[in-house]
């Protein structure tokens, strides 16, 4: 028994498993922050420009 014990403990597989996994998780959030920025920054971009154009049109 005591040594299916210590073969437990010594066993690092899950361990590596849970890495990855936490690994993999912070990236995610990183990508989803990071896609979320670059949207609403596009969203305000092409909002201004679709201004500009109705007011050039206006003009003509």
């Amino acid at each position: 028994m005591k040594t299916i014990f210590a073969r437990l403990l010594k066993d690092e597989s899950g361990a590596t498993a849970i890495e990855y996994g936490l690994i993999a998780a912070l990236i995610s959030v990183a990508l989803i922050t990071g896609a979320t920025a670059l949207g609403d920054s596009l969203d305000s971009m092409f909002t201004a420009l679709g201004g500009k154009m109705t007011t050039a049109e206006d003009n003509m």
